[in-house]
């Protein structure tokens, strides 16, 4: 399963084609199989733990609303517009070399963001992170499944799920109990603590898992790939302009560029005999219409993920131990109802679990902005319930979408849809972080009604010591009203997503001679 954070971003697993036979001998199965936990772990462990450890990356480096966004959007961007690159690179290269190559880009990043000294060191390493996850990501399941036999492959792919699952569940709790016990500067050990996973993956690979021959010589489509990272982060950047005081003439502009260069990408990509993304796919209306829904609901997904954690604990005063629990229904949800959800999926059609777990989705972040909205400042009996009831919507989508897209298409293109369903749920997460980021900034603005010499910190900002009461009790109901914007939004997105997926989606079942593993289950 995945987070968006990371939970959210790999909600939708990418199917490859399943090899016909084996690369592996059996006595040397088990190290791919560690190989592929370990290396998946560094992506959850990261993406997970990154939102609760945004307000002390910003206290501690000084970083602005906008850098801090950044951060986590530089990361979304390189992998949303390589991952299909990636995928294509383990074919062409071998999935072993390939998937050792992305793990050690990983980890060599993730020092030198470990030692970041500034906000703009963090958000281009974060970027090459991105890069090295781009490559790694798809290689972590493809691996297991070249590795494995057929017969063999389901269990290696549960095991492997239900130990993604735990890393998910448990990251962030761990991640939130050292950051409230050793202070703000302990957010670079979330970075440093990859060295050690990665170096045992990558020992594993090359000492003990013989290298696979490559499949084919597929292009990498790098064109596409340059073209669809200067889209996505044009876009990117002017709506997070938006947010930063004295950038903000630069977002009409930028936002004109993105979509000027996404044309581009299109032309480009309608040309290209080997394009990175087969647009003609979209021209199959369950095939484009899955896409839709998951692009509102990551979007959703990931602007509560990113900018709840920033309320609880920089609003709110809450620690990063308690706030780090937020994530644990959702991973745990999906964890253990995702199998049986999406065998009940292939009996009745994927239309009517995606189209209610949409729904509740929707009504679980309406409770968080009327939460907000109201100022009751409950979280065991508040916040986390609804972070439950979210959970058990994203439960009812997670495997029923996988089996939408794989419905909509023919068998051979099955590969190729679900590595599209993954880039476009990245996607969605990277524009709501940067969207939603200048709705809650200009709500937060306008509720606070005072200059900016008053010394009241920005929304997300931790509120610095000695700040008079009637400043803070301001600050506080700003906060408040400034994530309700976005819970509201985000939920009216949802709702959306509901009905483009009951209006889309096919209602009938999946025929048996089209299942196929499911890494969920």
């Amino acid at each position: 399963m995945r987070s968006p954070c990371e939970v959210g971003a790999d909600a939708a697993p990418l199917v490859r084609p399943l090899p016909a036979d084996t690369f592996c001998p059996q006595s040397r199965r088990r190290f791919v199989l560690i190989a592929a936990i370990l290396a998946s772990a560094l992506g959850f462990i990261d993406g997970s733990i990154l939102a609760i450890a945004t307000p002390a990356i910003r206290f501690d480096l000084g970083a602005s609303f906008a850098e801090a966004q950044w951060i986590s959007n530089s990361y979304a961007l390189t992998l949303s517009a390589l991952i299909l690159v990636g995928g294509a690179a383990g074919d062409r290269f071998g999935l072993r070399h390939a998937f050792v190559a992305g793990i050690a880009l990983f980890i060599a990043a993730s020092l030198a963001c470990a030692v970041a000294p500034n906000p703009p060191v963090l958000i281009a390493f974060r970027a090459v992170q991105g890069i090295g996850a781009a490559i790694m990501v798809p290689g972590s399941l493809a691996i297991i499944a070249k590795a494995y036999p057929k017969k063999e492959r389901g269990r290696a792919i549960g095991i492997w799920a239900a130990a993604s699952a735990l890393t998910t569940a448990l990251g962030p709790v761990l991640g939130g109990v050292v950051l409230s016990a050793f202070g703000d500067g302990i957010w670079r050990v979330i970075f440093a603590v990859n060295l050690p996973l990665g170096l045992v993956s990558i020992y594993l690979l090359l000492a003990k898992v013989p290298a696979d021959a490559p499949t084919e010589k597929r292009s990498l489509d790098l064109g596409g790939a340059a073209l669809a990272t200067l889209a996505f982060g044009a876009l990117a950047y002017g709506l997070t302009s938006m947010s930063a005081e004295g950038e903000g003439q630069m977002s009409g502009p930028s936002i004109a560029a993105g979509a000027v260069l996404l044309i581009v990408f299109i032309v480009f990509e309608r040309r290209q005999s080997e394009p990175m993304i087969d647009l003609s796919l979209f021209r199959v209306g369950a095939f484009a219409g899955a896409n839709v829904a998951t692009f509102f609901l990551y979007f959703a997904l990931s602007a509560n993920l990113f900018y709840l954690p920033m309320l609880l604990i920089a609003g709110w005063g809450l620690s990063a131990a308690e706030v780090g629990f937020i994530f644990l229904p959702l991973s745990v949800l999906i964890a253990l109802l995702s199998g049986p959800i999406g065998q009940w999926s292939d009996r009745i059609g994927p239309r009517f679990p995606i189209a209610s777990g949409s729904l509740v989705v929707a009504v679980a972040f309406a409770g968080l902005a009327l939460l907000a909205y109201a100022g009751i400042h409950s979280f065991w009996w508040g916040v986390f319930p609804l972070m439950a009831l979210m959970g058990l919507g994203m439960a009812l989508v997670v495997s029923p979408l996988s089996t939408a897209i794989m419905t909509a298409v023919e068998d051979k293109d099955t590969g190729a849809a679900s590595g599209i369903n993954n880039a476009v749920s990245r996607i969605g997460g990277l524009i709501a972080v940067a969207a939603m980021g200048s709705l809650a900034a200009w709500v937060y603005a306008a509720a606070l009604n005072i200059g900016s010499a008053s010394g009241v910190p920005g929304f997300g900002e931790p509120a610095p010591a000695g700040l008079a009461p009637d400043l803070d009790a301001a600050r506080l109901a700003a906060s408040d009203a400034a994530f309700a914007a976005v819970a509201l939004v985000t939920a009216l997105l949802c709702l959306l997503s509901a009905i483009v997926a009951w209006t889309t989606v096919s209602g009938e079942r999946l025929p048996w001679s089209r299942r196929v593993e499911n890494p969920q289950s």
